[in-house]
């Protein structure tokens, strides 16, 4: 492990009653960035944390965090995790439940009562302080648990599907945060199954399905490697673009149609100006109609659906 990795995770597996959850997973989390854990439902993401965390140990290879082998509790004070399973103390005060939580990371009482009024204050729960937490909404709950995910400053954070439960505006809130904290120094490994959040604010990413790396690297260099021509088309209505995704079909190897806007990756050699002229041949009104690179839901889908299964990982230069 070289000084800029925070993370190094070496050959792990883990197995439950033969069920193989992790299989010879290999990452390296570089210092200073969002690293976006990316997978579907039951990938191995969850599992992986939790070793990483030191909760569940793994059946073979090795991790080390900041340089050291993991091992005990000593790392505790500079990591903070916020799980998928939320778990909150329901019947306490908001704010002394986080200072209590300060005080367990060894804040000093005083400065974590301090920082705890920050951040209600930031995330607009001051006047919820002093009310029981199950007085609060679901939305409100989470952030409070991302309050004490933060108090003791950690170098590296670690956010399970951190926006699951909380409506777009707070989930613009916690990005916000996310990227000021990266650029402060501090490392962020965020696991989700949301690639549109994911694309917005992840540096590096790595996909994992059925407890295997299908890919792996920086998102821009993720992006040149997957290689093919994608192009974004919208139309005015849903109607008539039926009609003209059904004049293409032959020219595309694969699309996300929502309806009125769909994202296309041609066949080897086809032309874009080619499916735009056959396109408006049947009359739809088109209001965009341009070449991009491929979305990170569609490389995504490319890696991670039914053909990812007995895919080779993918590996790309780390950025």
């Amino acid at each position: 492990m070289t000084d800029t990795n925070v993370v190094a995770i070496n050959g792990i597996a883990k197995r439950f009653a033969g069920h193989v959850a992790v299989e010879g997973l290999s990452l390296q989390v570089p210092k200073g960035v969002v690293y976006g854990l990316l997978g579907p439902n039951g990938a191995g993401k969850t599992t992986t944390i939790r070793m990483i965390m030191n909760i569940t140990i793994p059946d073979e290879g090795t991790i080390e965090l900041f340089g050291d082998r993991l091992g005990g509790r000593h790392h505790s004070a500079r990591i903070g995790y916020l799980p998928e399973e939320r778990g909150l103390y329901r019947k306490m005060r908001v704010r002394d439940m986080l200072v209590f939580l300060a005080e367990a990371k060894g804040v000093e009482r005083a400065r974590g009562a301090a920082k705890a009024d920050e951040w209600l204050r930031r995330l607009d729960l001051a006047e919820w302080g002093p009310r029981k937490v199950e007085e609060l909404s679901k939305g409100m709950q989470q952030k409070v648990q991302f309050i004490g995910t933060m108090l003791h400053e950690p170098e590296l954070l670690i956010l399970d599907e951190p926006f699951a439960g909380l409506d777009p505006i707070n989930q613009q809130v916690l990005k916000d945060i996310i990227v000021h904290l990266s650029r402060s120094g501090a490392t962020i490994i965020f696991s989700t199954h949301q690639m549109d959040v994911a694309e917005k604010i992840c540096d590096h990413v790595c996909i994992i399905a059925q407890g295997r790396k299908v890919l792996d690297g920086g998102l821009s260099e993720v992006k040149r490697v997957h290689g093919g021509t994608h192009v974004a088309v919208a139309f005015e209505d849903t109607v008539a673009s039926g009609e003209a995704m059904r004049a293409v079909v032959d020219l595309v190897a694969a699309a996300d149609d929502s309806g009125v806007f769909a994202e296309l990756k041609l066949k080897e050699g086809v032309d874009p100006q080619v499916v735009l002229e056959r396109l408006m041949r049947t009359g739809a009104r088109i209001r965009r109609f341009e070449r991009i690179e491929p979305s990170l839901n569609r490389i995504f889908l490319d890696k991670a659906g039914p053909r990812a299964v007995s895919a080779a990982p993918t590996e790309v230069a780390h950025a």
